[in-house]
């Protein structure tokens, strides 16, 4: 029997690896210019946590998540999201007593069981990033801007940013009035998800992918026009600073988010290159998860990146260079393989890419082994170059060949490079 991967999971290969790594690391690189420390939390977290912050009649809790049930008979879901198990670490240990502005971001796979499609698979990868204990529009700005700037870093091109602001639960549930009637006038018109939705949520409708429902939420009411004053000036406070940093956006009255711990602020990057699945970037504010996870009542804001999805857009713009060997040593003769051993682990404590053939092959077998593997230059050292004291240095590109003095070799050859 020949086992393949499971449908919505897939192996990251070698060729592909180059890109995940360039965008890891240029991530952590903006995280630490913007002072954002690196947080691990596990995998694993008990089911409550996800259904209290994320909300029960969400699709993701009562049809995406996997959970499993423990020998005591307790709940435990691998985690699809980020926010609330870094919320539950910053409650746990205190965070907030080291330093009253925690800003904390994590990389990581998250697991849904949802439809594959083109940038999105049941076991995905997110960078998450949040700041904690600020509730003034300069945070918002600034983790906005963070998210623009590691784009531009990696040179992603073609994206918008969209701003709303779904205010607070209190000032907002007008508006919802105001929506589930509209809607409930349109139900005919709406998926059985969104009729359902116009009930239990129907800020939700505006999230569903359907023709027919966008339809309908294209004319549906504005919730700018029923946040409250002070939600306000902070939403214009947050415009003004992006504008400040001569970053465009666009007000987007349709844009919510699909969770239900968000509050004011909600903003999303989007591309024109992915199809229906177009957000590279989504966040939002939720001043009110702390105190409902059993913390303090401090605010924080956030933002997740599909890593799939950026991906699929770096490859556009092509993949790296594959990295190939420094060197291959290609010792004939038992003890001039000994020597070129000994000298490949000093060399690889140098940081060097160096291969050694493993079969006692001859020369011709080892110099096809580094044209394969394209290493760049080849040592060749047999008997009579180790009694002479001077091997043969082989360009693998030019095909020329150089002598090379054995002795203080390592240094030698670190010099090549």
């Amino acid at each position: 029997m020949e086992f393949a991967t499971i449908k919505g999971f897939k192996d990251i290969l070698p060729e592909e690896t180059g890109i995940w790594q360039r965008l890891e690391r240029e991530a952590r690189k903006q995280f630490h210019a913007y002072g954002f420390q690196e947080i691990l939390p596990p995998l694993l977290e008990m089911t409550e946590l996800f259904s209290r912050s994320i909300g029960e009649d969400t699709d993701i809790v009562s049809k995406e998540m996997y959970t499993l049930t423990d020998s005591r008979g307790r709940g435990m879901t691998l985690r699809p999201e980020a926010t609330a198990s870094l919320v539950r670490a910053y409650i746990e240990h205190r965070l907030y007593e080291k330093n009253p502005i925690q800003k904390l971001f994590t990389i990581g796979p998250m697991f849904r069981h949802e439809r594959p499609q083109k940038g999105r698979f049941r076991q995905f990868h997110q960078i998450d990033a949040e700041i904690f204990g600020d509730p003034g529009p300069k945070s918002d700005a600034e983790i906005v801007l963070l998210g623009m700037a590691l784009f531009e870093t990696l040179g992603v091109s073609g994206l918008s940013l969209q701003l709303n602001s779904l205010g607070y639960p209190d000032c907002r549930q007008s508006f919802r009035d105001e929506l589930k009637k509209y809607l409930s006038q349109k139900s005919t018109s709406l998926c059985s998800d969104c009729q359902r939705r116009t009930e239990t949520n129907p800020l939700r409708v505006f999230d569903c992918k359907v023709e027919g429902c966008r339809e309908v939420v294209s004319n549906a009411p504005s919730i700018l026009d029923y946040i409250c004053e002070d939600c306000r000036r902070h939403f214009d406070s947050v415009q003004e600073y992006l504008r400040l940093s001569g970053v465009s956006f666009t007000v987007n009255h349709k844009l919510v988010r699909g969770l239900d711990y968000y509050t004011r602020t909600t903003f999303e990057i989007q591309t024109d290159r992915l199809g229906a699945q177009n957000a590279v970037l989504g966040g939002g504010r939720y001043d009110s998860l702390s105190k409902q996870l059993g913390g303090p009542d401090h605010p924080a804001i956030g933002f997740a990146i599909g890593i799939e999805r950026l991906v699929a857009l770096l490859e556009e713009q092509g993949r790296p260079q594959m990295p190939v060997p420094d060197f291959l040593l290609a010792g004939i003769g038992s003890e001039a393989e000994k020597k070129v051993f000994h000298w490949a682990m000093e060399l690889r404590k140098n940081g060097l890419w160096v291969e050694i053939d493993y079969a006692s092959k001859g020369l011709k077998a080892q110099l096809k082994r580094a044209d394969r593997l394209k290493a760049r230059k080849v040592l060749i050292v047999g008997e009579n170059e180790l009694a002479s004291g001077k091997g043969i240095l082989r360009d693998m590109l030019s095909k020329t060949q150089t002598e090379l003095a054995l002795d203080d070799l390592v240094a030698r050859l670190q010099k090549f490079l």
